[in-house]
Formats: structure tokens, C-alpha cells, sequence
């Protein structure tokens, strides 16, 4: 009979917590699993990222290279065929930054960069951050608008 007074554990599921450090009888005890003498054998010991036991690290055996430039502008290209569908599936005259952004395109802080790849039939406004050349030409040839914000 099942009663909550002989409820116990699947057969191997619960293991028992090894407790190092407790004595020589527990097989664990003496070096406490820690190995003989040495610096990791102590206690406070915690070894620094890349340490390779006093050899020089690689991360600084190799040459430094490469440049960042922190002034760079980071756009996120969105093409004419895009706004095509948009101003499709939606019927909009003007497209802009926040438009993109609730149609899923872009993120709230990114720049919107229009560029020309694909058809643009559409007469609309385009409100972004920076143009391509032949994005305007497109958008103009459209009978469209391409404004900078």
C-alpha cells in the first residue's frame, strides 16, 4: 500500500554530497582532493584569465593589429523593395523612421540608411537618416520624395 509515510526517491536519482576535508577515515581527508604542494594547492588561490603558469601568454606574445574608428556611423540598410511592400501591404503615402520601426525593420535607435536595390513603383515620402545616390534618382523617378531627417 502507497501512503505519503513510504514515499522515496527513484532508485539512483539522489546522490550523497561529497565532504572533503573531514578527517583520513572519510578517504577524503589529508589533501582534501586539492593534490600535494603548490600554489593551487593553497588556499586564496585563483588564477588570472590567459595565465599559463608563468610562460608568457599568447595575448601578449602576439602583435597588436587593426584599428576602430570611434567617429564611425553605423546605418542599418534598408532597400527600395521594402519600402515598396510596405507602402503596398499597408497603403502609405509616407514612410519614416518610426514606420519602419513598427513594421519590425529596425530597432528604435538605429539609423535608417535607403538604398536602391529593387523596383520602386509607388509615388511616397521617404523620411531617413541618409540616402544612397541612386536611391533618390529611384524614389524621384517614382514621382516619390527623399527627405533627410
Amino acid at each position: 500500500m502507497m501512503d505519503l509515510s513510504n514515499l522515496k526517491p527513484a532508485e539512483g536519482s539522489v546522490k550523497k554530497r561529497k565532504r572533503i576535508a573531514r578527517g583520513i577515515g572519510s578517504g577524503k581527508g589529508r589533501t582534501a582532493t586539492r593534490g600535494l604542494k603548490g600554489q593551487k594547492q593553497r588556499s586564496g588561490y585563483s588564477r588570472t584569465i590567459g595565465f599559463e603558469g608563468g610562460q608568457m601568454p599568447i595575448h601578449r606574445r602576439l602583435p597588436k593589429f587593426g584599428f576602430r574608428n570611434i567617429n564611425r556611423v553605423e546605418y542599418k540598410a534598408i532597400n527600395i523593395d521594402i519600402l515598396e511592400k510596405l507602402a503596398k501591404e499597408k497603403s502609405l503615402t509616407s514612410i519614416d523612421v518610426q514606420t519602419l520601426w513598427e513594421a519590425g525593420y529596425i530597432q528604435k535607435s538605429d539609423l535608417v540608411k535607403i538604398l536602391a536595390n529593387g523596383e520602386l513603383t509607388s509615388k511616397i515620402e521617404v523620411k531617413a537618416h541618409a540616402f544612397s545616390a541612386s536611391a533618390i534618382k529611384a524614389i524621384e523617378n517614382a514621382g516619390g520624395k527623399a527627405e533627410k531627417i
